[in-house]
Order: C-alpha cells, then sequence, then structure tokens
C-alpha cells in the first residue's frame, strides 16, 4: 500500500481528499495546511486522518507520494529538496488533471451503468420475447416477454444451459453452425404458435461468441405484415400520385431538412434531388423566407406566399401546411404553383365568369356589400321587389352596382331556376337590336339565318330580362318596348304573329328620365310603365362608411386574381379614400385598389398612401362642400337640372334629411322642395 501525504486543504485538495480516501491501494498519512480550518482539514478529521500545520516532520518518515496543492512556488522547490530520494512529488497542475481525470472516470462508469440499465429496460420493455447465450450455449438473456409467451421465470433459467431448459430450441444448432434462422415458425408447449429468428452473434473477428432467438406471437406477426404490405402499396400509390402530380411538391422533416421532391418541383424550379433532399429547407430560396420554417415554428399553415426559387429565380406562389401525425409536428409538405400559370387560369376564368353573366344570374343579396343608411333601404327596396312580378327600375349613376342588384333580384324571385337574360342597350347598334330582342323570320333581311331566330325576349320567357342603360334607347325601340311591356308580346322581325311572353323587366340607367321626357328623348307612357318599383342605388360618396368593407371585399379578390398576399390596407390609406368625391363610384375604387396592388412590391402587405394613383382630392369633401363637374355635351337645361341636383342633394345631406330646414336654406317653400325631389329623381 502506497503511503500518501497531501500539502493543502483547499478546495481541489478537499476534492482530491475524497477520491484518493476511496482507494484501497493509498494510506493517506497526513493532510497539512497553515489554516486548521481549511475545508481539507475538516474533511480529513472527519474521515480520521491525521492533521497538522507543517509538512517538515512528515518529509523523514517513509513517504512514497507527496500531493502538493497549494500551488505555491516556494513550497514546491522546498518539499523538492527536502524529501527523500524515493519519494514522488506531484506538483498542483499535475493533481488537477488527476481530479479531472478521476472525475471523469466516474462519470464513464455513472453512463456505462445508466446505458446498462437503459439497455435492460429497452430489452424488458420490448413486445419481442429475446433469448441469448454464449459460446457453451448457457443462457444470459431471457426479457419479460420470453418469460410471458413461455411461462417460464428468467431466475430459473439463467446461467443454465439452452438445450436443457428450453424445449424445441435450436440455439445450440446456430452456435455450431454459424448459421441464421429466420422467419422459422414454431408451436412452444404452451400452444402458443409463434415465429422466430435465430441469429449466430460474432466478434470482431468473426467468430462465433453467441446466439440471440427473438420470438413473438404469430397473430400479430400476421397483422403486422398485413399492415406492412398495406403500408407498401399505401406509400406506392402516394409516390406515385406524387410523383405523377403536375403540382411542384417539396416536403421536409420537423427540423427542415428536406425529404421529398417530385419532378414537377425539379422542371419548375431547375433543382435535382440531390439539391434539396438532405439540405436545409433554405437551400432553393432565392428571394424570400422559407415558409417551411414558418410553418415548423407556428404548426399554422400559410397560403398564397409570393417566392422566388432555383437557380434561375422563378416566380412562384407557395402554399404550405404542417404535417401532424397524432398530434405531433412531423414537418411540413409544399405546393409551388408558377405564376404564370395562374394569371392565364385567371384569365380563363374571368372569361368563363363574363360568359356565365351572359347566361345567368351569379350574383345575390349575400354579394352586396354595404352597410350606410342609404344602402339598407337600397337592398331593403330590392329585397322587396324580388318578392313581386312587378317591372323593376334601377337608377343610379355609372359603375354603383345596378347590374349586382338586378341579379340579385332575380336570384330572390320566384324565376331563379329560369333564364336570366343580360342586354346592353347602349351596346348594341338600332339596327341589331330590335332583331336581338325580338327576333326575326326566315327571309327577314338579307342574311337572316334559315328558319329565323328567337329573340332574347323569348329565351328569357319565364325568367328575367335586364335592359341595361334603358336611357339610350330610340324612341321607335322604346314603342316597341312599350308594347311588350303592356300586352305581354312580341312580334318578330318580318312576322305578322304576335308571340307572347311571360317575362320579368328589370331595367336600369344613369339618365335623368324625367329630364328626357321634358327634352322629348323618352317617352313619358313608356317611364311609368318602368317606373313601377324604383330603386335608387346612392353612389358611392354618399356611403363612404362602405368604402372599408368595400376595400377588404376588393383586397381579397385581387389577391386571389394577382397571385398576391396583401393582407390589409393602412388607416392613412382609408382615410384618402374616404375623402376622394368618386365619380366613377364602385367601378373606380376597384380601378384605384388594383392599380395599387399591382404596383406593389412582392414583399410588401399593407396597401400605404404612397401606393394609390394620383386622385384629385379637392373634388372631394375636404372642405365640406362638393365640386360639381358637368358633362360636356348636355343641354344648358340638362346642365342646370344636374348642378341643381347635386347642391339639393348637399343640402339634404347637412340637415341629415331634414326637409323643413333644406327648404329654409334653400330660400324655397316646403312644397317647393317636395316637387323638386321627385322632379329630380333625389331619393333621400
Amino acid at each position: 500500500m502506497h503511503k500518501l501525504l497531501i500539502i493543502g486543504a483547499g478546495n481541489v485538495g478537499t476534492a482530491l481528499l475524497q477520491k484518493i480516501n476511496q482507494m484501497d491501494q493509498i494510506q493517506i498519512v497526513a493532510v497539512v495546511d497553515e489554516r486548521l480550518d481549511a475545508p481539507g482539514i475538516k474533511v480529513a478529521k472527519s474521515l480520521g486522518i491525521e492533521v497538522a500545520r507543517t509538512y517538515q516532520p512528515y518529509l523523514d518518515v517513509d513517504i512514497d507520494i507527496v500531493l502538493e496543492m497549494t500551488g505555491n512556488e516556494e513550497v514546491y522547490e522546498e518539499v523538492l529538496r527536502l524529501k527523500q530520494a524515493k519519494t514522488v512529488l506531484i506538483p498542483a497542475s499535475f493533481t488537477g488533471m488527476i481530479i479531472r481525470l478521476l472525475q471523469e472516470r466516474e462519470q464513464l462508469i455513472s453512463i456505462l451503468s445508466q446505458h446498462k440499465r437503459e439497455f435492460e429496460t429497452m430489452l424488458n420493455s420490448t413486445h419481442d420475447a429475446i433469448i441469448a447465450v454464449n459460446q457453451t450455449g448457457v443462457i444470459t438473456l431471457f426479457n419479460k416477454a420470453a418469460e410471458r409467451l413461455m411461462g417460464i421465470d428468467a431466475r430459473d433459467v439463467m446461467g443454465t444451459p439452452a438445450d436443457a431448459c428450453i424445449p424445441n430450441t435450436r440455439l445450440h444448432i446456430v452456435l455450431q453452425t454459424g448459421q441464421p434462422e429466420l422467419n422459422q415458425e414454431q408451436v412452444l408447449p404452451n400452444r402458443t404458435r409463434i415465429i422466430t429468428n435465430r441469429v449466430p452473434v460474432r466478434n470482431e473477428r468473426g467468430e462465433v461468441v453467441g446466439a440471440v432467438a427473438t420470438f413473438r406471437d404469430i397473430t400479430e406477426i400476421m397483422a403486422l405484415a398485413s399492415e406492412v404490405t398495406d403500408l407498401k402499396e399505401l406509400k406506392s400509390m402516394l409516390q406515385a400520385i406524387i410523383h405523377s402530380s403536375d403540382e411542384a411538391i417539396s416536403v421536409v422533416d420537423a427540423d427542415g431538412i428536406g425529404l421529398l421532391i417530385n419532378p414537377a418541383y425539379t422542371r419548375l424550379t431547375g433543382l435535382a434531388e440531390e439539391d434539396v433532399i438532405g439540405k436545409p429547407a433554405t437551400v432553393d430560396i432565392s428571394e424570400g423566407e422559407s415558409m417551411h420554417m414558418q410553418v415548423l415554428k407556428t404548426k399554422k399553415p400559410v397560403r398564397g406566399v409570393h417566392m422566388k426559387l432555383g437557380p434561375k429565380r422563378k416566380d412562384v406562389i407557395v402554399n404550405v401546411a404542417p404535417v401532424m401525425v397524432d398530434g405531433v409536428l412531423k414537418g411540413s409538405v409544399g405546393v409551388v404553383h408558377d405564376i404564370s400559370e395562374f394569371k392565364m387560369l385567371n384569365e380563363e376564368l374571368e372569361n368563363a365568369r363574363r360568359i356565365i353573366r351572359t347566361l345567368e344570374a351569379k350574383y345575390s343579396f349575400d354579394h352586396i356589400i354595404g352597410n350606410s343608411e342609404h344602402m339598407k333601404s337600397a337592398i331593403e327596396q330590392a329585397q322587396k321587389a324580388a318578392l313581386t312580378p312587378a317591372t323593376v327600375l334601377l337608377r343610379g349613376e355609372s359603375g354603383t352596382g345596378k347590374e349586382l342588384f338586378a341579379h340579385a333580384i332575380h336570384n330572390a324571385s320566384e324565376r331563379k331556376y329560369n333564364q336570366f337574360i343580360r342586354v346592353n342597350c347602349a351596346a348594341i347598334s338600332e339596327t341589331l337590336l330590335e332583331s336581338e330582342l325580338f327576333g326575326y323570320e326566315e327571309g327577314a333581311f338579307t342574311g337572316a339565318r334559315r328558319g329565323g331566330k328567337r329573340g332574347l325576349f323569348e329565351e328569357a320567357s319565364g325568367g328575367t330580362i335586364f335592359l341595361d342603360e334603358i336611357g339610350e334607347l330610340s324612341m321607335s325601340m322604346q314603342a316597341k318596348l312599350l308594347r311588350v311591356l303592356q300586352e305581354r308580346e312580341i312580334v318578330r322581325v318580318g312576322a305578322t304573329k304576335a308571340i307572347p311572353v311571360n317575362v320579368r323587366v328589370i331595367a336600369a340607367t344613369h339618365v335623368n328620365l324625367e329630364s328626357a321626357i321634358q327634352t322629348g328623348s323618352f317617352r313619358e307612357d313608356l317611364y311609368y310603365r318602368l317606373h313601377v318599383f324604383p330603386i335608387h342605388i346612392p353612389p358611392l360618396r354618399q356611403r363612404v362608411e362602405d368604402i372599408e368593407p368595400l376595400s377588404e371585399h376588393l383586397l381579397r379578390k385581387y389577391n386571389l386574381e394577382y397571385g398576391r398576399n396583401v393582407e390589409e390596407i393602412a388607416a392613412g390609406t382609408l382615410e384618402k379614400l374616404r375623402a376622394y368625391h368618386w365619380p366613377g363610384n364602385v367601378r373606380e375604387l376597384e380601378n384605384v385598389l388594383g392599380r395599387a396592388i399591382i404596383h406593389m412590391k412582392f414583399s410588401e402587405t399593407v396597401i400605404m398612401p404612397e401606393h394609390l394613383p394620383p386622385l384629385d382630392i379637392k373634388s372631394g369633401k375636404s372642405d365640406g362642400r362638393q365640386t360639381v363637374s358637368i358633362a360636356v355635351g348636355k343641354t344648358l337645361k340638362e346642365a342646370l337640372e344636374d348642378t341643381e341636383r347635386s347642391y339639393i342633394q348637399q343640402v339634404m345631406r347637412e340637415t341629415q334629411g331634414n326637409r323643413t330646414q333644406a327648404a329654409k336654406q334653400l330660400g324655397i317653400s316646403i312644397r317647393n322642395l317636395y316637387y323638386k325631389l321627385e322632379k329630380l329623381g333625389i331619393d333621400e
């Protein structure tokens, strides 16, 4: 046994003292320190080890090793000079290394012990039964599953030859032959049918040093085999679907490492599998942030995000969703769309919409956006009109949504399952309009189709015909339309026999029909036939509170059409929109927002005031008054009526609809005000 003297009882000396005292090969003779209250002195006393202030007396004793723990160079030199020749002097720096080595040894032992426990826990937790033997055939492992399946306690068989205590075992044969026996079916003495695998265990030189048998109940194996087959088929099918899809697909794991891409992805981005799989999700991004990483962080899907991918900086729109299995995030899958394809599809969709709108009513009252009192009143009147077969006259400025109301009235009526025909009376020349509306007989005119042609009134029989811009009809066409409204029958061009039609008429105009009657450009009798159920649709400047919901609706619409991801409209932008006069009404608002989105950067998500095209705010309400704009080409009388109408509307707004105050401010009688409101078609 080696005798040891420790000089220095600080923290390091204390740590080493505790380690060395546990060793059987070393005897600690004494612990020396000038301070008898040092930590090591107290520990030495508690262990029954001799302590002292000076070390000189001990250097004459038979000491094998001296640990100098003070770190004092003078102490080290003096001990080196006074010690016996055979005594080994270890300095403080080396002692610290010894302590670290001892600590690492303990950590290694702890880790190995932990691994051993974990290994035993895993073996006993596995559902598969496991039996292992050493080179001589003696059982060295018999886990809980083996106990359960065989009905044998591990304590009864551990350390005994397997062929003596395990019925029908072939582990000793596997030891002899060194050949594995795989997927062997066997019946245990307790009649449990199992599938077993027996394999030899070899060392690094390839020598057989043992054997292991794993087995489980065959019913579970058969069920598992069936599941594996189904999973393989499903995996193959999913891979085939993904690889045959024209949509570019990218899949990453929970750490954002690429797992799978399909050929469409390679065609779109120019990146092959070796460029993406096994690499971070950001490897394919040329511009923008990784949506895979965002989804993995938030566990929420993202849609319609613009990015640039691949070496060719391909402009794409991506949709990414998390992959959740039993509530656990396993990765994310992204679908990439080429923007050019979006544009083509949007154009096709818009063309289809145009065709559909000429054949049927597409909109309902749910599509009409407006919370202002003026708009609510118009919607309420339109809903009442839908419940009757009466002729409806939609009045309002261009761009206010008259066609939208016509669609909604038809869809809310009893005729909603029948035809809806839209006719723009201003877009068809007078020579063609008659034949289009009423049809013609064979030979009625040069170029007439053989067998004749049904007119739009006949096509719409049982349904609704929408006559837009009714104020643009010529006097002769007005007379023929009057006959249809009065007699409910039409006469084809070139025919003499009347054809009855059951059609509901919805007309629309932005023209002041009362003024047109006075100038002789519109028939008074037709006016009264059309004016059965008039509905005034307010201009946008009279319902500025609707600008925000309208803008939000248009924002969603243009995001889809343009493949953008604009999220909101800034408060300053809305304020600027509210201050504008909107001579073009909702149609102009659509134009302004569409232009703003088009000119925004793809990375921008908020429409700021600077994104808007120039607006003539002076024509709005910045000073509380409206600047009246008179269209060139009107007669003086029409211009005066427009100015009078605009001013009366302004006064009515300022007096909040109080007719008595409005008449007083205008300097006219209340009776005269009622007359002007009716004459000028002003809807309060």
